[in-house]
């Protein structure tokens, strides 16, 4: 599987360059989010409009996006020196949910994780719960057309930051993505991890 089309360090600087904008949102949860069914017009209607919109293309169909974006220069960061941000992120096919992603250097929300676990994720062996117990929960879910297998799902860990001043931004992001068999195996991970802390 390639990695999510991922739009949130574009967003960031556009965002961050600016040191304060986007409109403030509440994270849609896990519990309000239905892979299959929940629609674009519901997630508006939660939410409001979005700070972007767009195509992708995945596994040869045409997916619409919608990203939900806030930065605050004078806001809580999770550590010094980071300019706090939060984007979530929505992928439809046939205006049903397919995938969501969130990503968070806000001291309150933040999904920072630790990669150094990653390698006791084991393919075929360990299990959803193993990665829940592991990372905690993740940011995010994924079904096809985001994801290669109709018969799978995939989760996501997200951690975005950006430090500096509008002239010398410096950006970090990693992502994490894990497949699961419909019995909540691992069948694949897939690890990025770029720019500089």
């Amino acid at each position: 599987m390639k990695l999510p089309v991922i739009r949130f360090v574009v967003v960031s600087f556009v965002l961050l360059s600016s040191g304060c904008a986007g409109t403030n949102f509440i994270r849609a949860t896990d519990d309000s989010l239905v892979l299959g069914q929940t629609t674009q017009e519901q997630i508006k209607a939660r939410l409001g409009s979005p700070f972007q919109e767009g195509v992708v293309t995945k596994n040869e169909q045409q997916l619409k996006t919608s990203n939900y974006a806030y930065a605050n220069a004078g806001g809580g960061a999770d550590a010094d020196g980071v300019i706090p941000a939060r984007s979530q992120g929505f992928y439809f096919f046939n205006d049903k949910l397919v995938g969501y992603e969130f990503t968070s250097s806000y001291k309150e929300d933040s999904t920072n994780f630790d990669s150094g676990l990653i390698s006791q994720i084991k393919k075929g062996t360990s299990t959803r719960s193993d990665v829940a117990r592991l990372l905690g929960n993740p940011g995010g879910k994924y079904i096809y057309p985001v994801i290669d297998n109709n018969n799978e799902q995939g989760v996501n860990y997200m951690y975005t930051q950006t430090r500096g001043s509008a002239f010398s931004l410096k950006f970090y992001q990693k992502i994490l993505v894990i497949t699961f068999d419909k019995d909540d195996v691992v069948t694949k991970v897939d690890y990025t991890e770029s720019g500089q802390k």
